[in-house]
């Protein structure tokens, strides 16, 4: 079967079958009406169990029709203006096109000789970054799996740069003393990075938020000085910007003050809100930024990015040792003093597709205003959907946004048991889905149940907004009547 291996032998069939998939993939794209067809798990899984896998059919038209059947056809479309759910964008064309040269050629990027001129681009990429934040001539960083990986990368190296100076901190027990803070609404993966850090349970220290679901700095300063009194020592002090629910931004300058003050790594999860960086009227939004340890950033949320594209930066790029290691028949010790850049040494990761070049081409081709200007429109967008809910007996609306999310739920007039409200949400967001005329998001805010718009589609607008929220009305309307008959 070497006729399809992709070298100089088969080039022509390479560009037959991708330009096949190619011209597929934008008839599907060109013909959705709506994000979803509605397909149900027992539906679907059938047609993918009865396909035997040891039976090839030797023939790359014939699986573009089976993958018709089992993918492309039932597919969640994010580019479609009426997908409102996740933190799932719509991709540019130029980052596309990356995506198609990047894995053709395949660079591995943990090797200067597996990658080449991918390594300076990448590099570039991270000066670039980093000069966009503020942190300064010694900083760098690496571009990563995503947000989880780059939290997780942050926090090991503030658990390693907690140790120098630090009194009996060696050895396992003493993990137990080291406390991060974050947000009662910060990302999972900060407690899940603490876990496989291996520290204790309790080292996650929720601080509470005010009513914008920022984090409350009198709170974090009050936090911060019992863990010092108590003999324990804070390690880090995570500030998000963007949270996952609701896109709130943390108080960065005021963090910043805490965490120089108690000799705090301060590290802010820009995975959301990185899009600020290139934003052409909001970038103030995140001021204190460039003065963060650590950031991690998202480009595959808010630089219209595919997944995966995602970068971990640091103040100091010193700190990185703490992920290197060598291997002699990788990146040998040698080849520090041979000034040979191998990005594996800053890395978790060993082989690593070349991501980075996503973003390249974006930036060559549209410029970092271009992008900015997107993300300014789904702010806008978001700030204009939150004045329709305010204004909408039908619902209430958790905050005014800060970036591009909106927190809600429907009240029927009819109905004051909050329980009964809460499963009429959870129906209308599961009927909505099933319909497959939009797809939303939910979740909880405190113990009650609420929807979420997450606002990444520069093409939605304010109509496609109002009549989601009708929909979502008509369903949880829908749920009430039922629910009176079966009382009846």
């Amino acid at each position: 079967m070497r006729s399809h291996l992709l070298n100089d032998t088969t080039a022509e069939q390479y560009r037959r079958s991708v330009t096949e998939g190619v011209e597929r993939v934008a008839a599907k794209i060109a013909a959705t009406e709506r994000p979803f067809t509605g397909v149900t798990v027992d539906a679907l899984a059938p047609r993918i169990d009865g396909i035997d896998l040891d039976q090839p059919l030797y023939d790359t038209t014939a699986v573009l029709d089976e993958l018709e059947e089992v993918y492309f056809r039932d597919a969640i479309y994010f580019h479609h203006p009426r997908y409102l759910a996740h933190l799932n964008c719509p991709v540019v064309i130029p980052a596309v096109l990356g995506e198609a040269v990047l894995s053709a050629v395949n660079s591995s990027l943990d090797t200067w000789d597996q990658s080449a001129g991918g390594t300076l681009i990448e590099r570039k990429l991270i000066d670039w970054t980093t000069a966009r934040i503020g942190l300064g001539p010694a900083a760098d960083g690496v571009f990563t799996s995503g947000g989880t990986q780059s939290n997780l990368q942050a926090l090991l190296l503030a658990r390693e740069e907690a140790k120098p100076g630090r009194d009996g901190l060696e050895g396992p027990a003493s993990l137990a003393r080291l406390r991060i803070f974050a947000s009662e609404v910060s990302h999972f993966s900060v407690k899940k990075s603490a876990k496989l850090l291996g520290l204790g349970e309790d080292a996650v220290v929720s601080v509470p938020v005010d009513t914008d679901k920022r984090m409350q700095t009198l709170a974090l300063a009050r936090e911060l000085e019992r863990c010092v009194t108590a003999g324990l020592i804070p390690m880090a002090v995570v500030a998000t910007a963007g949270t996952t629910d609701f896109g709130s931004i943390d108080p960065l300058p005021e963090i910043a003050e805490l965490c120089e003050r108690y000799g705090t790594w301060m590290h802010v999860d820009a995975a959301y809100g990185c899009g600020l960086l290139a934003s052409v009227r909001h970038r103030d939004r995140i001021d204190g930024i460039e003065r963060a340890d650590s950031v991690t950033v998202d480009y595959h949320k808010s630089f219209f990015q595919p997944v995966s594209s995602s970068a971990v930066l640091v103040r100091d790029a010193a700190t990185l040792r703490h992920a290197t290691y060598h291997a002699e028949y990788l990146n040998p010790r040698r080849m520090v003093q041979e000034r040979i850049p191998n990005q594996v040494d800053k890395s978790l990761q060993t082989t690593r597709r070349f991501d980075a070049l996503k973003l390249w081409m974006t930036l060559r081709t549209m410029g970092a205003d271009g992008i900015g200007r997107l993300f300014d429109e789904v702010c806008d967008l978001a700030a204009e959907g939150w004045r329709l809910l305010a204004a909408d007996p039908r619902f209430d609306v958790v905050v005014e946004p800060s970036l591009s999310t909106l927190v809600f739920r429907c009240i029927p007039a009819a109905v004051t048991d909050p329980a009964e409200i809460d499963r009429a949400n959870l129906y209308a967001r599961k009927a909505l889905f099933a319909s497959g005329d939009a797809v939303v998001a939910g979740t909880k805010v405190g113990a009650r149940q609420y929807l979420k718009f997450t606002l990444l589609n520069p093409e939605t607008t304010t109509d496609d907004i109002a009549a989601v929220l009708d929909l979502i009305a008509g369903h949880a309307e829908q749920y009430l009547g039922e629910s009176l008959d079966r009382a009846s």
